[in-house]
């Protein structure tokens, strides 16, 4: 999906949210275990209930890998089920050397078809660069976190006073454009995005942490919205876990329901 593409489903949807599906055995609703593959229908009715409502899925990849074998197909039948009009995400958080990073890029984008992939920059640019040899997919850029730990390393300042992560920032810009590579700015960093902004006035920028961890959408559409919204919000446990019993879906729903309302009123008034 390229950038007009996902600009056209916000505006349509009247929608930033993305939803996560960290879609963990040990939580969804027992009923469903009895079924033959339990994540999939899991994921499949979490999907039915909220695809008018978002503009794009994120599966934490490490949920279906720590599955072994039937994780990967559980993962690959989701994504097949998945709304072509709706904008995907890995969020699997390689970076590697060149050689590596390519296979991990054909792995995501060629054999899975990803539309984007979440990507460690701190290896450098060859790290970087392969996934943004596939037209119209996108590399995401980790930038600044919502982890408490993010802060360990993140924010240390060099002698020219900058932090690491607007030097992260400043010089990825070289590698790719606003076409094809986005970054990740945790929720709970909102009253950053402004200055963050100043540096990738318009880059699309992926927000965890709204929900569960603390951050709100106000906040972010603040901070952080520029003239094409370039803000996609996830929620991953506050919608897709509101409900353990057989009404699960139905809940995530309302949950769904709650932010993207919220959204429709800020993007009228950021009047896009």
């Amino acid at each position: 999906m390229n950038r007009a593409e996902l600009i056209h489903q916000i505006k349509s949807k009247r929608s930033f949210l993305c939803i996560g599906l960290d879609t963990d055995i040990k939580k969804i609703p027992t009923h469903l275990l009895e079924l033959e593959d339990p994540i999939f229908e899991f994921n499949k009715q979490i999907i039915d209930a909220t695809k008018d409502l978002c503009v794009a899925y994120k599966p934490n990849i490490a949920f279906y890998e720590s599955m072994g074998v039937s994780g990967w197909n559980s993962l690959q039948k989701t994504l097949d089920y998945i709304p072509e009009n709706i904008f995907t995400i890995a969020d699997a958080k390689r970076g590697d050397i060149g050689n590596t990073s390519s296979m991990y890029a054909r792995a995501f984008f060629e054999n899975m078809n990803f539309d984007s992939v979440t990507v460690a920059p701190y290896m450098g640019s060859d790290s970087v660069t392969p996934f943004l040899e596939f037209k119209a997919k996108w590399a995401i850029l980790l930038a600044l976190t919502s982890n408490k730990g993010g802060l360990d390393f993140q924010k240390i300042k060099s002698e020219n006073g900058k932090q690491l992560f607007e030097q992260v920032l400043e010089t990825s810009q070289k590698w790719g454009t606003d076409e094809n590579m986005m970054y990740v700015v945790g929720a709970t960093r909102a009253e950053q995005l402004s200055e963050i902004r100043k540096i990738i006035p318009n880059h699309f920028l992926l927000v965890p942490g709204v929900g569960e961890q603390g951050g709100n959408v106000q906040d972010v559409a603040k901070y952080g919205m520029n003239a094409d919204c370039g803000l996609l919000v996830n929620s991953s446990r506050g919608i897709i876990y509101a409900s353990s019993d057989i009404d699960f879906a139905e809940k995530a729903r309302e949950e769904a329901e709650k932010l993207q309302h919220k959204m429709d009123i800020l993007l009228s008034e950021y009047g896009i």
